[in-house]
């Protein structure tokens, strides 16, 4: 006998209910608090079923459920989540009233439960959890480093246009360094302490480069007063918090990943902060059955409209996680430097009359496919396998 419970996630209550594998309704509607005292309630109600016969499912509702994950993990019970569109797709199909409420959700969660294969939660829980924690505050933390690099560049084009298209257009810590100390045109033209810059940058500002900069400082065509002196402090000074904030998340994720090594670490290009990233998002990538899932999961499958005789590929449907698509659309990027194999396929699309955006959507649905293959066979990449 199986026992099917079907948990309606909210942030401060759950609902679930109960039924058999013939149909049975053996708890219809059972309410519990998010709490210690809820838990315990919960455990009550399934002590008397085979732990290896009850089937948990509820919808993947963000961290509403981490508590409650954590809790039927630590007590030997396995759960599977669910894509609520999904869910909300089968209550339409099984009847046209628009029924929304926690006993019918529950319920409604119970029975798609029964009509599916059922697939575990991953022994990996903690650690994903973990990592999607870090690698989403990490991502966050850099878009708002990066509105203030927007602003500092933007003072600089006023008061020194010069200095950043000198460092390659980049905010690296070395300019950092230099207008932390220096701030403007004057400043910077009247520099002597060239020990502590090329201490700094690890021997890489060269005394060439700290001589070029200060003729450039002392020709320079930008204006700056106090008002910009005090925004470029200011930026810089922001820049540095978020950096500081940063760098112990990348040494958390790292040690994590390492400690799992995946093997899409094995893809030229694919670094430790995407991999970590990627297989967050994803959880343990043994679970999907095919990489069309994983694509599915990512929103990276085209739509398709078929109508009469009629049949086209439309865009994007874009569903799923938009950090992991965001990840994954960077990552390509990058793997494009690194492996011959990718960019000869990128090459191969464009060829094709597709544009940038295009061909490296492709190149993300291959690197895909190339990362389903290498966890679920447990091996390395292998470039002469590519096809």
């Amino acid at each position: 006998m199986i026992y099917y419970v079907g948990i309606d996630i909210s942030k401060y209550k759950h609902n679930f209910c109960i039924i058999s594998n013939t149909g049975e309704v053996i708890v219809e509607n059972f309410s519990f608090e998010n709490n210690k005292k809820g838990f315990q309630q919960l455990l009550d109600q399934l002590k008397s079923y085979n732990k290896s016969e009850v089937h948990i499912a509820f919808e993947a509702t963000g961290h509403y459920s981490l508590n409650l994950e954590l809790f039927l993990n630590n007590q030997g019970y396995s759960f599977m989540k669910m894509n609520p569109l999904v869910v909300h797709q089968f209550l339409k199909a099984r009847s046209l009233r628009r029924t929304k409420t926690d006993k019918a959700d529950s319920l409604t969660i119970a029975n798609y439960l029964m009509s599916i294969p059922y697939i575990p939660n991953s022994d990996l829980l903690y650690n994903i959890y973990t990592l999607k924690s870090l690698c989403r505050s990490r991502e966050q933390f850099i878009k708002e480093r990066s509105k203030f690099e927007v602003l500092l560049t933007n003072e600089l084009d006023k008061s020194f246009p010069e200095l950043k298209p000198f460092f390659n257009n980049k905010i690296s810590g070395t300019l950092l360094y230099i207008l932390d100390k220096y701030k403007n045109t004057t400043h910077i033209s009247l520099m002597k302490d060239y020990d502590s810059i090329r201490s700094y940058s690890h021997g890489k500002f060269s005394y060439a480069k700290f001589a070029k900069l200060k003729e450039l400082a002392k020709e320079s065509v930008g204006y700056h007063d106090d008002n910009s002196d005090l925004l470029i402090s200011t930026y810089v000074s922001i820049i540095h918090v978020f950096n500081d904030k940063i760098a112990p998340i990348d040494k958390q994720i790292s040690t994590i990943i390492k400690d799992l090594n995946p093997r899409m670490l094995s893809i030229p290009g694919l670094g430790e902060i995407s991999a970590a990233t990627i297989l967050s998002e994803y959880g343990d990538i043994k679970n999907f059955s095919s990489p069309n899932k994983m694509l599915a999961f990512a929103g990276l499958e085209p739509s398709i409209i078929q109508s009469g005789t009629l049949e086209t590929n439309g865009k994007m449907v874009k569903h799923g996680s938009g950090h992991l698509r965001y990840a994954i659309m960077n990552t390509a990027m990058i793997i494009l430097r690194y492996s011959p194999q990718f960019y000869d396929y990128y090459l191969k699309k464009r060829s094709e009359g597709k544009c940038h955006r295009v061909a490296l959507s492709h190149v993300c649905k291959k690197l895909i496919r190339v990362i389903y293959c290498l966890e679920k066979n447990d091996i390395d990449f292998d470039p002469s396998l590519l096809k």
